[in-house]
């Protein structure tokens, strides 16, 4: 068995290697994410069932130091995530005219979200819901929807995204709970044994290429918690005190920084949308 894990890691590891430079390698210099305007979904193109990455673009209501809101680590965790999970797993992806990953963003009381089984939303110690938006998330998420959120630190950040959550879904009928390592998306592709705490590149290298936990104390333990349905199924996928996206977005930047997180944050991406597509 661990011969067999050793083995997995270093695919992982070589395939990535291989990859790199080709068809991945997206990166941006800071500053960069306020000059990017989202790229929203074409509500005429035909749906199929081929995978894309869909970030929900919402309204910030308060700000988190180092956070962006709706857009932080995009657009280019979201491409590279897409190439990656096409490189790494049998799954095809949606591709625009170009022949380049299919992202889009789309708002909450947008109609094409439901052609979505997979969401995604950054830096939710922000948020804030309108009521409609509010209605519009807690019906796309029992109607067998799964909402993906990372990138948030600390107790404040928690306790706001908790107040916003409370009231799409109620808490005494949906409760957050930590999600037990020996759950089913732990396995769903990668057999993953612990939460990594991934740092933004750039606190990782004020830290002096040593640091993790980017509010010291206060946010030195990554959570994996999840809101379930009637079912049991996972609508609601929460990663904080971490930031697994920036492993997706900043693979390129620098070896270290790719090898000690990003080969960490794929496949807790990947599992998540092994999940929601199956699920």
């Amino acid at each position: 068995m661990a011969r067999r894990r050793r083995s997995t890691v270093l695919w992982i590891a070589s395939t990535f290697t291989l990859a790199a430079g080709v068809t991945v390698g997206f990166t941006q210099g800071r500053g960069w994410w306020n000059r990017v305007p989202p790229r929203f979904a074409d509500k005429n193109a035909p749906t199929n069932d081929l995978f894309s990455f869909c970030r929900i673009l919402y309204q910030s209501v308060r700000g988190e130091p180092s956070g962006y809101g709706w857009n932080t680590d995009y657009p280019y965790s979201d491409i590279n995530f897409m190439t990656r999970f096409s490189q790494l797993t049998s799954a095809e992806i949606r591709r625009d005219g170009d022949g380049m990953p299919d992202h889009v963003v789309v708002t909450l009381t947008d109609d094409v979200i439901y052609d979505y089984p997979f969401v995604f939303m950054s830096d939710v110690g922000t948020v804030g819901f309108t009521p409609n938006e509010q209605e519009r998330l807690r019906d796309y998420l029992l109607r067998g929807g799964v909402l993906y959120v990372d990138d948030f630190w600390g107790d404040a950040a928690w306790d706001h995204w908790m107040s916003e959550m409370a009231r799409v879904l109620p808490p005494e009928e949906y409760p957050v709970v930590d999600v037990p390592m020996d759950h089913v998306i732990f396995r769903t592709f990668y057999t993953i044994r612990k939460v990594p705490q991934i740092p933004s590149i750039h606190y990782w290298r004020r830290s002096g290429g040593t640091g993790t936990s980017e509010r010291g104390g206060e946010t030195a333990e990554p959570h994996f918690r999840g809101i379930f349905d009637s079912h049991g199924r996972l609508m609601v996928i929460m990663t904080h005190n971490t930031d697994i996206a920036d492993g997706w977005e900043r693979e390129a930047e620098e070896d270290e920084y790719f090898y000690r997180f990003s080969l960490k944050a794929y496949p807790v991406g990947i599992n998540i949308a092994m999940y929601a597509m199956t699920h």
